[in-house]
């Protein structure tokens, strides 16, 4: 009989224990992958940041505004080739304790912002029309499937930080270049922003949130950020520039706490793994004691007994490992449908596929190391007297 048929009637002796056990594994390998693919998802915007592009805030915090008149004087620095700005918006659509009305809404200048932004790719009419039209607003994709929105439709919303009621036409529906772009977001007209409010809040000014700025070549990137700043180092709003890396970075780090707790849960989830195998291979081997001593009597050598025990460990995890990748796409999916704002972007990577599988056969060769070497090392006397 050969050593791989020996390997498998093993594994399937006890049917039982061998199914908890690959279910077992496959749990903590879908754990695995879905903290690792959340984690991904929280450094998407970071991943998906442009190589040519820079972020000026206020250098104390992004809440404070900047003024209008920034933009033609950080046009005229070299190294800028072009110059748009935005605000956050906020504002509340439906019931604003259910996640799914909440989604990142800004007001952008309609003329620069999306030639910042080609990764946001909208049909040349539809972005015609939301030029044309002071209250209209595009919006992703996957945004739109979500709510139902489509062209033409009304947005309606409470606002908060702009109180009011606020109506905003859908005029466009855009579409990520790739994988990595966010399609959970929504632009509408600043034009419309800043004359709403100097009609409902006369006095109260309106400035520019950000400015996003497009640099060639990107390697003049810190000589830009220094002149920039330095411009407006005495002013009433100094700025801080940045690549857009950096930017998106400033806020991962905000929850570096949480995503170190998952990146150590994910290496505690690898030792779960083990001990889960390691307990069933313990049990088979101590069990088969006396089947070894008689193999070894019938001259099996020690590199088969060890092709046997090692082989089980090994077959079980590999099971347990596909069984777990296999599982992490729904689990995934179901997350992301149902914190579709919080996670617009989240893709169980091929990085993770391989660290899953890798962390279950890497269980499998040493959860069999010591039971394999105390067979080894057992006499044949010995174990033909054990009992498991």
């Amino acid at each position: 009989m050969k050593l791989y048929k020996i390997v498998l009637k093993n594994v399937v002796r006890h049917r039982l224990r061998a199914a908890l056990t690959v279910l077992g594994i496959a749990t903590a390998v879908m754990a695995f992958g879905l903290i690792r693919t959340i984690v991904g998802a929280w450094n998407a915007g970071v991943a998906g940041a442009a190589a040519n592009r820079m972020i000026t805030r206020h250098r104390v915090s992004l809440i404070f505004p900047l003024p209008l008149p920034y933009r033609d004087e950080i046009a005229r620095v070299p190294g800028v080739t072009a110059v748009a700005w935005a605000n956050w918006f906020g504002g509340v659509y439906g019931d604003r304790n259910d996640f799914k009305n909440f989604w990142p809404r800004f007001a952008v200048d309609p003329e620069t912002f999306f030639d910042l932004y080609p990764e946001f790719e909208v049909p040349p009419d539809q972005l015609a029309a939301f030029k044309k039209e002071r209250n209209a607003c595009i919006i992703g994709r996957k945004l739109a499937q979500q709510h139902g929105f489509k062209i033409g439709d009304v947005i309606t919303m409470e606002g908060d930080i702009f109180p009011g009621r606020w109506e905003f036409a859908v005029r466009g529906i855009y579409t990520g270049r790739d994988q990595s772009v966010d399609e959970t977001q929504m632009f509408f007209q600043w034009n419309y922003l800043y004359e709403q409010v100097r009609q409902r809040e006369p006095g109260r000014p309106v400035d520019a949130g950000w400015y996003v700025l497009r640099v060639a070549p990107p390697d003049a990137m810190p000589r830009v950020a220094a002149a920039v700043d330095e411009q407006f180092g005495n002013s009433r709003a100094p700025t801080k520039t940045e690549s857009e890396r950096e930017f998106q970075q400033s806020f991962v780090q905000m929850s570096s706490a949480i995503i170190t707790s998952l990146q150590v849960i994910s290496v505690v989830i690898v030792g779960i793994i083990l001990l889960v195998l390691a307990n069933t291979i313990v049990m088979a081997v101590r069990e088969r004691t006396r089947e070894y001593a008689v193999l070894k009597t019938l001259g099996f050598s020690g590199r088969h007994l060890v092709a046997f025990i090692v082989g089980e460990a090994l077959v079980v995890a590999f099971a347990g490992g596909v069984l777990g990748v296999a599982l992490t796409f729904p689990v995934v999916r179901g997350f992301a449908k149902a914190l579709p704002t919080f996670f617009p972007v989240i893709n169980v990577a091929p990085s993770t596929i391989a660290l899953g599988l890798g962390a279950a056969l890497f269980a499998g060769l040493a959860a069999a190391t010591f039971p394999a070497n105390r067979v080894v090392r057992t006499p044949i006397v010995v174990g033909l007297r054990t009992v498991g």
